[in-house]
Protein backbone atom coordinates (compact mmCIF):
# COMPACT_ATOMS: atom_id res chain seq x y z
CA UNK A 1 0.00 0.00 0.00
CA UNK A 2 2.94 2.30 0.68
CA UNK A 3 4.21 1.58 -2.83
CA UNK A 4 0.77 2.45 -4.20
CA UNK A 5 0.72 5.73 -2.28
CA UNK A 6 4.18 6.64 -3.51
CA UNK A 7 3.27 5.87 -7.09
CA UNK A 8 0.23 8.12 -7.14
CA UNK A 9 -1.48 5.53 -9.35
CA UNK A 10 -5.21 4.94 -9.08
CA UNK A 11 -6.24 1.39 -10.07
CA UNK A 12 -8.05 1.33 -13.42
CA UNK A 13 -10.92 -1.16 -13.29
CA UNK A 14 -11.33 -0.97 -17.07
CA UNK A 15 -7.90 -2.63 -17.30
CA UNK A 16 -8.80 -5.25 -14.73
CA UNK A 17 -6.35 -3.80 -12.19
CA UNK A 18 -6.58 -5.39 -8.75
CA UNK A 19 -3.10 -5.09 -7.24
CA UNK A 20 -1.57 -7.64 -4.90
CA UNK A 21 -0.96 -5.99 -1.53
CA UNK A 22 -0.52 -8.96 0.85
CA UNK A 23 3.07 -10.27 0.90
CA UNK A 24 1.98 -13.57 2.46
CA UNK A 25 0.45 -14.69 -0.84
CA UNK A 26 3.91 -14.48 -2.43
CA UNK A 27 5.10 -17.50 -0.44
CA UNK A 28 2.13 -19.49 -1.73
CA UNK A 29 2.82 -18.47 -5.33
CA UNK A 30 6.53 -19.22 -5.02
CA UNK A 31 5.86 -22.72 -3.71
CA UNK A 32 3.05 -23.45 -6.18
CA UNK A 33 5.10 -22.27 -9.17
CA UNK A 34 8.14 -24.20 -7.98
CA UNK A 35 10.32 -21.17 -8.65
CA UNK A 36 14.04 -21.80 -9.02
CA UNK A 37 17.25 -19.98 -10.00
CA UNK A 38 17.24 -21.42 -13.54
CA UNK A 39 13.70 -20.32 -14.40
CA UNK A 40 12.81 -17.86 -17.13
CA UNK A 41 9.36 -16.54 -16.24
CA UNK A 42 6.65 -14.50 -17.96
CA UNK A 43 4.57 -12.13 -15.85
CA UNK A 44 1.66 -10.29 -17.45
CA UNK A 45 0.11 -7.35 -15.64
CA UNK A 46 2.78 -6.91 -12.96
CA UNK A 47 1.00 -3.84 -11.59
CA UNK A 48 2.90 -2.42 -8.63
CA UNK A 49 5.63 -5.05 -8.92
CA UNK A 50 4.88 -6.88 -5.66
CA UNK A 51 5.09 -10.28 -7.34
CA UNK A 52 7.79 -9.03 -9.72
CA UNK A 53 10.10 -8.31 -6.77
CA UNK A 54 9.78 -11.93 -5.62
CA UNK A 55 10.27 -13.28 -9.14
CA UNK A 56 13.45 -11.30 -9.90
CA UNK A 57 14.83 -12.37 -6.53
CA UNK A 58 14.32 -16.05 -7.30
CA UNK A 59 14.57 -16.53 -11.07
CA UNK A 60 17.15 -16.31 -13.82
CA UNK A 61 15.08 -13.91 -15.95
CA UNK A 62 11.66 -12.29 -15.73
CA UNK A 63 9.78 -10.93 -18.76
CA UNK A 64 7.16 -8.41 -17.60
CA UNK A 65 4.45 -7.25 -20.01
CA UNK A 66 2.57 -4.18 -18.75
CA UNK A 67 0.02 -2.16 -20.74
CA UNK A 68 -0.37 0.79 -18.36
CA UNK A 69 2.32 3.37 -19.14
CA UNK A 70 2.12 4.78 -15.59
CA UNK A 71 2.94 1.41 -14.09
CA UNK A 72 5.54 0.58 -16.73
CA UNK A 73 7.43 3.74 -15.81
CA UNK A 74 7.30 2.87 -12.12
CA UNK A 75 8.43 -0.71 -12.77
CA UNK A 76 11.34 0.50 -14.87
CA UNK A 77 12.43 2.85 -12.11
CA UNK A 78 12.16 0.07 -9.54
CA UNK A 79 13.72 -2.86 -11.41
CA UNK A 80 15.26 -1.46 -14.61
CA UNK A 81 18.77 -1.69 -13.22
CA UNK A 82 18.55 -5.45 -12.71
CA UNK A 83 20.13 -7.69 -15.34
CA UNK A 84 17.41 -10.34 -14.99
CA UNK A 85 14.46 -7.98 -15.55
CA UNK A 86 12.99 -7.29 -19.01
CA UNK A 87 10.11 -4.82 -19.32
CA UNK A 88 7.81 -4.89 -22.36
CA UNK A 89 5.40 -1.96 -22.33
CA UNK A 90 2.67 -3.45 -24.50
CA UNK A 91 -0.81 -4.94 -24.72
CA UNK A 92 -0.22 -8.64 -24.01
CA UNK A 93 -3.06 -9.62 -26.34
CA UNK A 94 -1.30 -7.93 -29.26
CA UNK A 95 2.25 -8.65 -28.18
CA UNK A 96 4.07 -11.50 -29.93
CA UNK A 97 4.74 -13.71 -26.98
CA UNK A 98 6.57 -16.23 -29.17
CA UNK A 99 9.30 -13.66 -29.82
CA UNK A 100 10.34 -13.39 -26.17
CA UNK A 101 14.05 -14.16 -25.95
CA UNK A 102 14.97 -16.23 -24.11
CA UNK A 103 11.57 -17.93 -24.15
CA UNK A 104 9.83 -18.39 -20.78
CA UNK A 105 9.35 -21.83 -19.28
CA UNK A 106 6.83 -20.64 -16.68
CA UNK A 107 3.91 -18.22 -16.78
CA UNK A 108 3.35 -16.75 -13.32
CA UNK A 109 0.93 -13.84 -12.97
CA UNK A 110 -1.91 -12.09 -11.25
CA UNK A 111 -3.74 -11.75 -14.55
CA UNK A 112 -6.08 -8.91 -15.46
CA UNK A 113 -9.36 -10.80 -15.10
CA UNK A 114 -10.96 -9.21 -18.16
CA UNK A 115 -8.49 -10.85 -20.57
CA UNK A 116 -7.54 -13.99 -18.66
CA UNK A 117 -9.26 -16.54 -20.91
CA UNK A 118 -8.01 -15.27 -24.30
CA UNK A 119 -4.56 -14.65 -22.84
CA UNK A 120 -4.25 -18.23 -21.60
CA UNK A 121 -5.41 -19.47 -25.01
CA UNK A 122 -2.79 -17.24 -26.65
CA UNK A 123 -0.07 -18.58 -24.36
CA UNK A 124 -1.02 -22.17 -25.20
CA UNK A 125 -0.58 -21.41 -28.90
CA UNK A 126 2.45 -19.12 -28.91
CA UNK A 127 4.52 -20.32 -25.96
CA UNK A 128 5.33 -23.95 -26.68
CA UNK A 129 8.23 -23.75 -24.21
CA UNK A 130 6.05 -22.94 -21.20
CA UNK A 131 5.80 -26.02 -19.03
CA UNK A 132 3.95 -24.59 -16.02
CA UNK A 133 1.28 -21.95 -15.46
CA UNK A 134 0.61 -20.46 -12.01
CA UNK A 135 -2.10 -17.84 -12.38
CA UNK A 136 -4.37 -15.74 -10.21
CA UNK A 137 -7.77 -15.85 -11.89
CA UNK A 138 -11.43 -15.22 -11.31
CA UNK A 139 -12.65 -18.44 -9.66
CA UNK A 140 -15.36 -18.92 -12.29
CA UNK A 141 -12.71 -18.87 -15.02
CA UNK A 142 -10.32 -21.15 -13.14
CA UNK A 143 -13.12 -23.67 -12.63
CA UNK A 144 -14.00 -23.52 -16.32
CA UNK A 145 -10.48 -24.45 -17.45
CA UNK A 146 -10.74 -27.91 -15.89
CA UNK A 147 -14.50 -28.41 -15.92
CA UNK A 148 -15.65 -31.98 -16.48
CA UNK A 149 -17.08 -33.02 -19.84
CA UNK A 150 -20.83 -32.42 -19.80
CA UNK A 151 -20.74 -29.84 -17.00
CA UNK A 152 -22.56 -26.54 -17.45
CA UNK A 153 -19.28 -24.61 -17.41
CA UNK A 154 -17.47 -26.95 -19.83
CA UNK A 155 -16.59 -25.09 -23.01
CA UNK A 156 -14.01 -24.35 -25.65
CA UNK A 157 -11.32 -23.19 -23.23
CA UNK A 158 -11.86 -26.38 -21.20
CA UNK A 159 -11.16 -28.49 -24.27
CA UNK A 160 -8.01 -26.64 -25.30
CA UNK A 161 -6.47 -26.42 -21.81
CA UNK A 162 -7.18 -30.06 -21.01
CA UNK A 163 -5.80 -31.33 -24.31
CA UNK A 164 -2.45 -29.78 -23.52
CA UNK A 165 -2.28 -29.59 -19.74
CA UNK A 166 -2.84 -31.36 -16.43
CA UNK A 167 -4.21 -29.57 -13.39
CA UNK A 168 -1.85 -29.38 -10.43
CA UNK A 169 -3.83 -27.39 -7.87
CA UNK A 170 -6.53 -24.79 -7.33
CA UNK A 171 -6.70 -22.66 -4.21
CA UNK A 172 -9.30 -20.10 -3.12
CA UNK A 173 -7.76 -16.68 -2.54
CA UNK A 174 -9.34 -14.09 -0.26
CA UNK A 175 -10.24 -10.74 -1.78
CA UNK A 176 -8.27 -9.09 1.03
CA UNK A 177 -4.96 -9.82 -0.72
CA UNK A 178 -5.92 -7.31 -3.45
CA UNK A 179 -6.49 -3.60 -3.69
CA UNK A 180 -9.12 -2.80 -4.62
CA UNK A 181 -10.81 -6.04 -3.59
CA UNK A 182 -12.28 -7.75 -6.68
CA UNK A 183 -16.04 -7.94 -7.02
CA UNK A 184 -15.66 -11.64 -7.84
CA UNK A 185 -14.07 -14.64 -6.11
CA UNK A 186 -10.47 -15.49 -6.98
CA UNK A 187 -8.40 -18.66 -7.30
CA UNK A 188 -4.73 -19.46 -7.68
CA UNK A 189 -4.63 -22.12 -10.39
CA UNK A 190 -1.58 -24.17 -11.36
CA UNK A 191 -1.35 -26.52 -14.32
CA UNK A 192 1.46 -28.23 -16.19
CA UNK A 193 1.89 -29.07 -19.87
CA UNK A 194 1.47 -32.77 -20.55
CA UNK A 195 4.80 -34.48 -21.06
CA UNK A 196 5.69 -34.74 -24.73
CA UNK A 197 2.58 -32.75 -25.70
CA UNK A 198 3.38 -29.87 -28.03
CA UNK A 199 0.94 -29.15 -30.84
CA UNK A 200 2.25 -27.67 -34.07
CA UNK A 201 0.79 -24.25 -34.75
CA UNK A 202 -1.28 -25.64 -37.63
CA UNK A 203 -2.70 -28.48 -35.51
CA UNK A 204 -3.49 -26.15 -32.59
CA UNK A 205 -5.36 -23.78 -34.89
CA UNK A 206 -7.25 -26.62 -36.55
CA UNK A 207 -8.49 -27.92 -33.19
CA UNK A 208 -9.24 -24.41 -31.91
CA UNK A 209 -11.22 -23.62 -35.08
CA UNK A 210 -13.32 -26.77 -34.71
CA UNK A 211 -13.94 -26.16 -31.01
CA UNK A 212 -14.94 -22.52 -31.60
CA UNK A 213 -17.43 -23.60 -34.27
CA UNK A 214 -18.79 -26.37 -32.05
CA UNK A 215 -19.50 -24.07 -29.11
CA UNK A 216 -20.83 -21.20 -31.22
CA UNK A 217 -24.35 -22.59 -30.62
CA UNK A 218 -23.91 -24.74 -27.53
CA UNK A 219 -27.67 -25.20 -27.02
CA UNK A 220 -27.96 -26.86 -30.41
CA UNK A 221 -26.67 -30.25 -31.48
CA UNK A 222 -23.03 -30.42 -32.45
CA UNK A 223 -23.96 -31.12 -36.07
CA UNK A 224 -26.15 -28.01 -36.27
CA UNK A 225 -23.55 -25.88 -34.50
CA UNK A 226 -20.85 -26.86 -37.00
CA UNK A 227 -23.13 -26.29 -39.98
CA UNK A 228 -24.49 -22.96 -38.75
CA UNK A 229 -21.23 -21.39 -37.54
CA UNK A 230 -20.67 -18.18 -39.51
CA UNK A 231 -17.93 -15.72 -40.33
CA UNK A 232 -14.56 -16.45 -38.70
CA UNK A 233 -16.12 -19.38 -36.84
CA UNK A 234 -17.20 -21.20 -40.00
CA UNK A 235 -15.23 -24.36 -40.79
CA UNK A 236 -13.22 -23.88 -44.03
CA UNK A 237 -13.92 -27.46 -45.16
CA UNK A 238 -17.63 -26.68 -45.39
CA UNK A 239 -17.05 -23.90 -47.91
CA UNK A 240 -16.26 -26.59 -50.50
CA UNK A 241 -19.62 -28.27 -49.95
CA UNK A 242 -22.97 -27.09 -51.20
CA UNK A 243 -25.20 -25.63 -48.50
CA UNK A 244 -27.76 -28.40 -48.94
CA UNK A 245 -25.20 -31.15 -48.33
CA UNK A 246 -23.35 -29.71 -45.34
CA UNK A 247 -25.55 -31.26 -42.68
CA UNK A 248 -25.23 -34.69 -44.32
CA UNK A 249 -21.44 -34.28 -44.53
CA UNK A 250 -21.13 -33.32 -40.85
CA UNK A 251 -23.40 -36.14 -39.67
CA UNK A 252 -21.33 -38.68 -41.63
CA UNK A 253 -18.15 -37.23 -40.14
CA UNK A 254 -19.56 -37.61 -36.64
CA UNK A 255 -20.75 -41.12 -37.40
CA UNK A 256 -17.31 -42.13 -38.65
CA UNK A 257 -15.91 -40.87 -35.34
CA UNK A 258 -18.46 -42.87 -33.35
CA UNK A 259 -20.35 -39.77 -32.24
CA UNK A 260 -24.16 -39.67 -32.21
CA UNK A 261 -25.76 -37.30 -34.71
CA UNK A 262 -27.71 -35.62 -31.88
CA UNK A 263 -24.72 -35.16 -29.55
CA UNK A 264 -24.27 -31.69 -28.07
CA UNK A 265 -20.95 -29.80 -27.98
CA UNK A 266 -20.48 -30.19 -24.22
CA UNK A 267 -20.86 -33.98 -24.42
CA UNK A 268 -17.60 -34.55 -26.31
CA UNK A 269 -14.38 -35.12 -24.38
CA UNK A 270 -11.31 -33.08 -25.39
CA UNK A 271 -9.75 -36.07 -27.18
CA UNK A 272 -12.81 -36.47 -29.38
CA UNK A 273 -12.42 -32.90 -30.62
CA UNK A 274 -8.81 -33.56 -31.49
CA UNK A 275 -9.79 -36.74 -33.35
CA UNK A 276 -12.43 -34.83 -35.34
CA UNK A 277 -9.95 -32.08 -36.18
CA UNK A 278 -7.48 -34.66 -37.52
CA UNK A 279 -10.21 -36.25 -39.62
CA UNK A 280 -11.17 -32.88 -41.10
CA UNK A 281 -7.53 -32.04 -41.83
CA UNK A 282 -7.09 -35.36 -43.63
CA UNK A 283 -10.17 -34.64 -45.74
CA UNK A 284 -8.88 -31.18 -46.60
CA UNK A 285 -5.46 -32.56 -47.52
CA UNK A 286 -6.99 -35.24 -49.74
CA UNK A 287 -9.35 -32.83 -51.46
CA UNK A 288 -12.24 -35.28 -51.07
CA UNK A 289 -14.65 -32.89 -49.38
Amino acid sequence: MERLRRSGVTPDRSLGQNFLVDPNILDVIEKTAELGPDDTVLEVGPGLGVLTERLVGRCSLVHCVELDRRLATMLDEEFGGLSNFRLHQADAMRFRLGELDPPPAKFVSNLPYNVATPLVMKSLEELAGVRLWCLMLQKEIADRFFAETGAANYGGISVMVQLLCLKLSSRHISGSVFYPSPRVRSSLLAFRRREGESFTTAHFRAVRSLVAAAFSHRRKTLANSLVEAEGELALPVLSRIGAGNRKKFVEKLLGDAGIAANARPQELAPGQYEELAIMISNIEDSGNA
